[in-house]
Formats: structure tokens, sequence, C-alpha cells
């Protein structure tokens, strides 16, 4: 679809770098056909997808007026920039208005918009409980955005979502060490393998806390993450017999912790969890909700991945890509 220069820089402003190959390896179809979907949306004449990706400071991002015949032409976006579909991502919010009503919240995202754009709405795609991403649409001709309407671009979202997971559930990663998964640009990381074996959920912890203590985290946050990191790594144990991997990632003041395992069928979805307080697992899931910032789950043909951001984490050791580090360690399992 063709569209002028300006209308390029909605989002492409804020590109780290083109990314050769994402989200899985069977994705593009779902992006092709998510865009042709949110395209036919009446009065849409652009749209984009964002996806997070294990939670993080970056978004991968897609746009219906880009070349995306032979391979989806992804970017990565600051998740944390000032735009609508960054917060609908983050929040799990829509923002929706004519042009001049965004532009009272997002005056500079507002300002580089053509005369084209007559209104915009920027909705989550949720999948399992969890905002999985966004898309947003941009309209040349006003629009009503009332409860109905808001309802119908909601539900477009949660179907997104449906057929997202479908894609991921069918999916089997090539590689499913997180060790060997690329660090953002100046962000501190460490990296570590836990054995099949409900003792060597202490150890982990230990490595977390000591790992994050060592980069200056506040202990507030430094306690959160070791709260969640538990809950999560002792669910991975006892739904697997193949133990799971762990990785935290301090990105310009946020902090990311990933658990990944290779043999878990459970879907993690909030939803689902029990509302008694003395269901031991549906507590240690509401725990981490309650504690991170926000949180997710990605499933695929091999396992699960569970991811949870704690945001501020403050830290005195500033980001310098000479201080760029991944510390990894592993254990066949503690001594009786």
């Amino acid at each position: 679809m063709a569209t002028s220069q300006g209308d390029l820089r909605t989002y492409p402003d804020e590109v780290g770098h083109r990314v050769a190959s994402r989200f899985v390896s069977d994705g593009d179809a779902w992006v092709r056909s998510a865009l042709a979907r949110l395209v036919g949306v009446p009065g849409v004449y652009r749209t984009g997808l964002a996806l997070a990706e294990g939670g993080g400071r970056r978004l991968l991002f897609c746009a219906s007026d880009r070349d995306n015949n032979r391979k989806v032409d992804w970017c990565e976006i600051d998740a944390y920039e000032h735009v609508p579909l960054n917060r609908s991502v983050r929040t799990g919010e829509a923002v929706v208005g004519s042009l001049e009503e965004i532009a009272g919240r997002y005056p500079a995202f507002a300002g580089r918009q053509t005369s084209k754009v007559s209104a915009l709405a920027s909705v989550p795609i949720v999948a399992a409980g969890h905002v999985q991403g966004g898309y947003v649409l941009f309209f040349d001709s006003p629009q009503r955005f009332d409860r109905s309407r808001l309802t119908e671009l909601e539900d477009l979202g949660a179907r997104l979502g449906a057929d997202l997971r479908r894609a991921q559930r069918a999916t089997s990663h090539a590689s499913r060490s997180l060790d060997s998964e690329p660090v953002p640009y100046g962000a501190l990381a460490a990296t570590y393998s836990v054995p099949a074996d409900p003792r060597a959920v202490a150890p982990a912890r230990h490595f977390v806390q000591s790992s994050l203590a060592g980069w200056g985290v506040d202990g507030d946050t430094v306690g959160k993450a070791v709260l969640c990191l538990s809950e999560l790594v002792t669910n991975a144990v006892i739904h697997t017999d193949t133990g799971c991997e762990l990785r935290v990632v301090l990105d310009r003041g946020v902090l990311t912790t990933t658990v990944r395992d290779n043999g878990s069928s459970v879907v993690v979805d909030l939803s689902g969890v029990p509302g008694d307080p003395l269901a031991v697992h549906g507590r240690g899931l509401q725990l981490v909700d309650a504690l991170s910032t926000r949180w997710g789950s990605e499933l695929d043909a091999v396992g699960t991945t569970v991811w949870f951001v704690l945001q501020p984490a403050s830290s005195p050791v500033r980001n310098d890509p000479r201080t760029t580090r991944s510390a990894s360690a592993s254990r066949n399992g503690p001594t009786p």
C-alpha cells in the first residue's frame, strides 16, 4: 500500500535495527493474515502490529505499507516511547480518538502525522489472559468510538491473540537456550540452568539475588524479583521432568526475568487461576501478577516461556557497552 514519507515516520522513528527473522518460524503467515484483516476494517488505510518479545524495553513492529510478501519486514521500537500503540501494549488499554484528541495526550506523535490521518485506534492483542502485543489503525475519515465500537475493536484484538497463540503452539524453536539469545546493547544479563529437582529452586533464588545485588539493583526490586522468580521456577520444576532455564536482563533501568522450560504442556493463564487464596500455585501466580509491572507467557511445541518485568529497577550502575556481560551457571542438582 502506497503511503507518504511522513506517514512512514509514524513509528519507525524509534527503530533500533531491522530484524532478520522473528518471532516464530511460521509466524509470517499469522502476520500477513492479521494485517489483511486489519486493513479490511472500514475507513482504515494503514495499520501496524507490535509484538512484545519477552517483556523488556523493545517491541517488534511491522506495518501494512511495507513489502511483507517475501518476508515480514520487522523492526524494533522502544517499548517506552510515548506513542499510543506502546501504551496499549504496556497497559492493556485501548487508545482511540480523532487526531485532535490524540494530540492532547501525544502531541509529538500527532505532530508527525500527515493530513490524511483523521482518527486513530490503538488496541491490545490479548491471549491467555495476557497482552501479547497490539495493533494500530489509521483512519482517513472521522470515526465514532462509542462503547459498541470499542467492544468490536477489543474483540478483534482477542481473535488475533487466539490465532497468535495457535501459531506459537505449532512452532518449535530451533534453539531453546536463553543463553544464546541476543542481549540488548549495553544491557546486563545473567543466565542460569535449573535441574529438574525441587531442591534446585533455592540455588536459583540465590543466583538471581546475588546477580542483581552485584549490579546495584535496589533491595525492594531484588526482593520482588526473587519472590516472582521462585514461583515460576517452582512451577516449571513441578510440571516438567527436564528442569528449566532462567535469565535476568537489566536494560536501562528495566528488569526483565524469563523462565523457560522444555517439557511443559501447561499454558499459564491468569484467567484460570483459582480465587482460593489457599491454592498454593494459584496464589503464586497471583503474586507474580501483583508484584510485577507486567508479565506474560508463550507456548510452543517444545515448552513454555514465562516472563515478568519490574520497572523501574533503580540501579547506580549506568549501562555502558563496556560493562555488558552474560553470566552462565549450571547445576546437576543440590547435594542431599
